[in-house]
């Protein structure tokens, strides 16, 4: 398995990598559209994990190349489907010989859904349930695990090769992250665990919901109720009332919020074929094979950015996002500080329908680089949920304001970090505190979440002390986006045979 995957991964990035070299040669200065090309279509063919990696690189403008950026954006997980006959004999291993008996009716001529990972067949349970069966292609785990050392170990020699810009980038990290989030992928038990938990998670909102896990799962079935209506992306929005639309879509918001910043567990791709809209039904928020964590630090950072984006203060902003990650010893923070108080009034207080927030939280990443500033290797992950979902959103409501629906749910997201830090009864008359303090709130509530987050404060004295002293950090550039992709094709290429 092992040989024949790093022959065929070794086939497709020398092929990207000899058409990148001919259409250069042939179109030295309009070939840029066609290149990305190649690389999306390139990555779609290596499957699954190479797909989740690219949709990854599109929140990464600091060094992908910008046309190549567009080009991920548009990386969906869609193959031919396969026979039924493929999957049967995965059915027969997982439920038994007479798995047939658990089902009064399973559609095989058509499957709901087929991706490089699975394919999902429509059926009736013996007890008349409507249900989504999930069944894992055969040999996706090893394929999974081939590519994931093939990754890590170009992560490695890139660090080694390249000290002074994984010193900002940390490859190794964001790769790191990935693995972690689509841990379910491979084990449709622990992805029952997630739809558990986050059913458990969204039963306060009244728009929204997560298919209940109808039989017990195995590691390559996965059965769970038939969410009702189509995608997102096809519902026809004059179906639904205004308080139906504004519901979803702030439910949807104010639900990955808590995950964000409360609960530290949030969908990592809630694209539009993940939520299932019907007039007169909650959303449904499907696939949680792919789930990110963070730690608590790390959430209560971009608790104050957004608070500080929302109050237009780029500097504040730029504090917070350095604090959350790691100045170099090149670092210009004062230049770093002078980007982002020039871009945040730009993207302060508009609504979905003009913004990509989740893109431009990620753009903030072209400043930090170039700058010297390292990131933490979770807003990768984050940045893609945010642009996923604000992309699903928008489909149905895009006249919501992200800033505003925070605002709206701030107080809860206080309320429960204030829980973790101090004693509920403390917690309680801080909560109040906000509530009334109506025009001296927003600055109150960012003073408190600083103190919760910063946690050495000689660390940020060495900052402001040393901005004199440090060197201006080079552009990153797009050459480490081309490196590391001819860096796997020879590594793929050198453990052939």
């Amino acid at each position: 398995m092992g040989g024949g995957r790093t022959r065929h991964v070794s086939r497709v990035v020398g092929r990207l990598l000899a058409e990148q070299v001919r259409v250069r040669r042939a179109k030295p200065e309009g070939g840029a559209e066609g290149q990305a090309r190649a690389v999306r279509e390139a990555l779609q063919e290596l499957g699954p994990f190479y797909i989740k990696v690219g949709q990854m690189l599109s929140t990464r403008p600091d060094f992908v190349p910008r046309a190549v950026l567009e080009e991920l954006g548009q990386l969906h997980d869609q193959v031919t489907p396969a026979s039924f006959a493929t999957f049967e004999p995965v059915l027969a291993a997982e439920l038994g010989p007479r798995w047939r008996r658990l089902f009064r009716e399973i559609d095989t001529s058509a499957p709901l859904g087929a991706a490089s990972l699975a394919q999902v067949y429509r059926a009736q349970l013996a007890d008349g349930a409507l249900a989504a069966v999930k069944i894992q292609r055969p040999g996706v785990e090893q394929v999974m695990a081939e590519d994931i050392r093939l990754l890590r170990r170009a992560a490695r020699l890139l660090a080694r090769g390249a000290p002074r810009f994984t010193a900002v980038v940390d490859v190794s990290a964001m790769l790191g992250v990935l693995f972690e989030a689509m841990e379910a992928e491979t084990d449709f038990r622990v992805e029952a665990g997630h739809m558990r938990r986050a059913r458990e998670l969204c039963e306060e909102f009244a728009y929204l919901s997560v298919p209940r896990v109808l039989l017990p799962p195995t590691r390559r079935v996965l059965v769970q109720a038939l969410a009702p209506g189509v995608s997102i992306r096809d519902a026809d929005p004059r179906a639904f009332t205004t308080a139906q639309r504004t519901g979803i879509g702030r439910d949807l918001m104010a639900f990955m919020f808590c995950g964000y910043f409360l609960d530290r567990f949030f969908h990592a791709d809630p694209h539009p074929g993940n939520i299932f809209v019907a007039p007169g039904e909650p959303a449904h928020l499907i696939d949680w094979g792919m789930v990110g964590r963070m730690e608590s630090g790390t959430s209560r950072h971009l608790v104050l950015a957004l608070l500080n984006l929302a109050a237009n203060d780029g500097a504040g902003l730029a504090a917070t996002w350095i604090d959350m990650g790691t100045a170099t010893t090149w670092a210009d923070v004062a230049g770093f500080r002078s980007d982002i108080s020039l871009l945040v009034p730009k993207i302060a207080s508009v609504t979905l329908e003009e913004l990509n927030f989740g893109v431009t939280l990620t753009a903030i990443l072209v400043h930090a680089t170039r700058r010297g500033i390292r990131t933490s290797p979770v807003i990768s992950l984050l940045g893609k949920s945010f642009a996923n979902l604000e992309g699903s959103i928008r489909y149905l409501c895009p006249e919501l304001s992200l800033t505003e629906v925070f605002a709206d749910n701030l107080r809860t997201i206080v309320f429960g970090l204030a829980r973790e830090t101090l004693s509920e009864q403390q917690a309680a008359r801080t909560a109040l505190d906000l509530m009334i303090a109506a025009p001296g709130a927003l600055q109150q509530t960012r003073g408190i979440l600083r103190a919760f987050a910063e946690q050495d404060v000689t660390f940020h004295a060495k900052v402001a002390g040393e901005d004199d002293r440090r060197k201006k950090a080079t552009d990153a550039g797009s050459w480490p986006f081309w490196a590391a992709l001819a860096l796997v094709g020879y590594l793929a290429r050198g453990k052939r045979g």
